[in-house]
């Protein structure tokens, strides 16, 4: 599949698309890619940071969505259940990656990745609440060592001239808060899969 220039489809032709959809018209079917492919591959190739690995994932998304067309609801959100799909798929791709690497790891890269982005977008939601929560529950001191290092992008000389702390001190906080929030995240991979979910629909 060619990725397309986003079509407008207001709501009234879309439900009428997605009715034809469920019929099996591949017209209808090919209105919906060229409308939501753009986006998609986009959003998805800032998760997976990879061209290649985007575009099998936005292709197996779409021929799910012709082989579940039956039972898309017209009458129902199908932004929603498109990125509901997309999530699942991204989310599959890290379990596998997590074979030779944590799907903690990956998590945890993503949510410190995006973090700022979700709190510009205003996204309060139970994903950005998880890794407030397990940041919170960090010492005091590890805490503020791993928001400046990991969250706000300082190095390690601007945190020991702001803490005054050694180096050596800072990076035995990071591994510590690291290695706590893994594991945070590993026990929680339901909302992760809602973060995934939410990240895809997220304009940035």
């Amino acid at each position: 599949m060619m990725l397309q220039q986003t079509m407008r489809i207001g709501a009234t032709d879309e439900k009428v698309l997605l009715e034809r959809l469920v019929e099996g018209d591949a017209p209808a079917f090919t209105a919906l890619y060229e409308k939501y492919s753009l986006k998609l591959y986009g959003n998805i190739l800032r998760l997976v940071k990879s061209e290649d690995t985007a575009k099998e994932i936005l292709q197996e998304l779409f021929l799910k969505i012709w082989e579940l067309r039956g039972q898309i609801d017209p009458e129902k959100s199908f932004k929603s259940f498109l990125y509901k799909i997309a999530g699942n798929l991204v989310y599959d791709h890290f379990r596998k990656v997590s074979r030779d690497k944590k799907l903690s790891d990956s998590l945890l890269y993503m949510l410190e990745e995006q973090y700022s982005h979700l709190e510009e977008a205003v996204i309060y939601n139970e994903s950005l609440e998880l890794l407030n929560s397990a940041i919170g529950q960090l010492p005091e001191m590890r805490r503020r060592v791993y928001m400046m290092g990991k969250i706000e992008g300082k190095t390690y000389e601007e945190i020991s001239a702001q803490l005054g702390i050694s180096h050596s001190t800072i990076s035995d906080h990071i591994v510590k808060a690291n290695r706590f929030i893994k594991t945070y995240l590993t026990s929680r991979t339901d909302v992760a899969l809602s973060l995934i979910i939410t990240l895809i629909g997220t304009d940035l």
